[in-house]
């Protein structure tokens, strides 16, 4: 598999690069053999999956906080195994987080403009909305794709031009983001707001960064307790690693 081109947020970069995890140099240690944990009756009134909140890390965690098994998973919306496990393996990963026995944390790895845009209309909400956006955004990338390939170069050329601020709302434009946005409640003085706010554009850059110097091999990567997960991007690949750590 190729490695993961890591590109700079200083450019409007349209054209995407891959995602696919290149050779990494940790992986989990096993876990001590014990079973399954037995599940942790969740708050009343919720299930699990109903409980996010951020995290110092600039992410968002959803499940019991004090789970045993702690999912760390470094996304990027415009890319495209990142899609094909939201798809096929978050599904399965949330029956686990419903059992309170593990705790799934989103952190963006942002790799562009376009991934930035629609990182922050996801994240526009806060934590409670989260993940269903995020879920729902991965959706889209095939149309956003599509809308990517119909822009002119000389769009292009002039998005070079223009702040970053004004990159981002020209780029949910072109793509469909901001309708994606109006679409799920988020209007349009609150869209503009969270595409301008430069203290989440500076979390997400930071977050980005120190992805860099762990490194991370690619996205999706996961981390276990601490542990980064070698050459693990698929369902198949994580679900034995949870059982391993005692999920």
């Amino acid at each position: 598999m190729t490695k993961t081109y890591l590109l700079a947020l200083g450019a409007a970069a349209l054209a995407l690069a891959g995602c696919d995890k290149g050779a990494g140099n940790n992986s989990a240690a096993p876990a001590a053999a014990g079973g399954s944990a037995a599940a942790v009756p969740p708050p009343a009134g919720k299930d699990w999956t109903e409980v996010v909140s951020a995290t110092p890390e600039g992410g968002f965690v959803m499940g019991n906080p004090n789970a045993p098994v702690k999912v760390v998973e470094y996304l990027s919306l415009t890319c495209p195994h990142c899609k094909e496990f939201e798809e096929k393996g978050f599904p399965k990963l949330r029956e686990y987080v419903k059992k309170g026995t593990v705790s799934l944390e989103a952190r963006n790895y942002v790799r562009d403009f376009v991934d930035m845009t629609a990182t922050l209309v996801s994240r526009c909400g806060g934590p409670d909305p989260y993940f269903a956006m995020t879920e729902q955004a991965f959706t889209q990338q095939s149309q956003i794709f599509d809308k990517l390939q119909a822009v002119p170069p000389a769009e292009q050329q002039r998005l070079q031009g223009l702040s970053p601020a004004e990159q981002f709302k020209a780029v949910a434009a072109l793509t469909g983001i901001d309708q994606f946005a109006k679409q799920r409640g988020i209007p349009q003085a609150k869209l503009d707001a969270c595409l301008s706010d430069k203290a989440s554009v500076d979390k997400l850059v930071d977050m980005q960064q120190k992805a860099n110097a762990l490194p991370i091999p690619g996205t999706p990567t996961f981390i276990i307790n601490g542990k980064m997960l070698e050459n693990v991007g698929t369902w198949e690949q994580l679900e034995p690693k949870l059982k391993e750590a005692g999920a």
